[in-house]
């Protein structure tokens, strides 16, 4: 007998006609949805996020063209721009914080990365490796120099844990700082790191076997203060999606591989708190979220 659905669901399929309904008052249906294609720093995700975006639209019966638009912006940059209403773009996909949310922007709060961005596998110098067995604590990790974008999240957030962090403005940049011996360790996505390693790209560089780290965290679509008819269905859509299981479906067959070459050793997981992670981050809905080995 199949199960009846929980409240969260029922409210999310309860949804969708309210929305059908209000369409010819948000704005005009045949309005492209543009994302950023970022021209400085190749993005795996882009593929991925593409479908979740056209699955959330689908599932709200309103199928809008979908265009990629060439940008050459730092994301802090491309946020300010999007938050403004002057960026080519309607949205973007990034992680969440306090100041983010608080911009202007609106945050679509359905995690599309199911929490992976916060599992984090450590890129240092192959030469070095054998030295990365002894790293066993956050106070062990503290001797050693990160590197990170400027203007990301997670620059805070491991700073806050009291974690050394060197910074650039280029992404590119810091893979040939890590190499020269100027940052120690690159922590990279559990999402990320398999695309940036793959075709001996960076040969001098490896991923720490095992070891982890682990923040609270979430990627949002965030869509511009122009378009709240484009964050309602998106939204609408991506809960739908959640209640039939498409969106699980989905990102199981985008990176299911990836969970699972990625397993998680316990005693190698070295948590850190989030302090910029929203009060408004649903948490409490199981069913979005995911950790390394899981198959659901």
């Amino acid at each position: 007998m199949p199960s009846l659905p929980t409240p969260t669901q029922r409210r999310a399929l309860l949804s969708l006609p309210l929305l059908l309904a209000a369409r010819p008052l948000l704005g005009q249906p045949a309005e492209p949805v543009r994302l950023p294609r970022h021209v400085s720093m190749p993005d795996p995700q882009l593929v991925y996020v593409r479908r979740i975006v056209e699955l959330a639209l689908n599932r709200t019966g309103n199928r809008l063209p979908i265009q990629p638009v060439d940008l050459d912006m730092t994301q802090g940059r491309t946020l300010v721009e999007l938050a403004t209403g002057h960026a080519p773009i309607d949205l973007m996909w990034t992680m969440t914080d306090i100041q983010r949310e608080s911009s202007g922007l609106l945050p679509v709060r359905v995690p599309i990365d199911r929490g992976l961005l916060g599992w984090r596998l450590l890129l240092v110098r192959r030469s070095e490796l054998a030295q990365w067995k002894r790293v066993r604590t956050l106070r062990d990790l503290g001797q050693r120099m990160a590197g990170q974008g400027h203007d990301w999240p997670d620059t805070a957030i491991l700073r806050a844990n009291g974690l050394q962090v060197g910074t650039s403005s280029g992404y590119d940049a810091l893979f040939r700082m890590l190499a020269a011996g100027r940052i120690d360790y690159f922590p990279r996505s559990i999402l990320e790191i398999d695309a940036e390693m793959a075709g001996g790209r960076y040969p001098e560089l490896a991923i720490v076997p095992e070891l982890m780290l682990h923040y609270p965290a979430a990627a949002y679509l965030f869509v511009s203060p122009t378009r709240p008819d484009l964050a309602a269905e998106l939204k609408a859509g991506l809960d739908a999606a959640v209640a039939d299981g498409s969106f699980q479906r989905l990102h199981r067959e985008q990176y299911g591989a990836v969970i699972k070459a990625h397993q998680i050793s316990p005693d190698r997981v070295l948590k850190l708190s989030n302090p910029l992670l929203p009060p408004e981050t649903p948490i409490q809905r199981k069913e979005l979220w995911i950790q390394p080995g899981d198959t659901g």
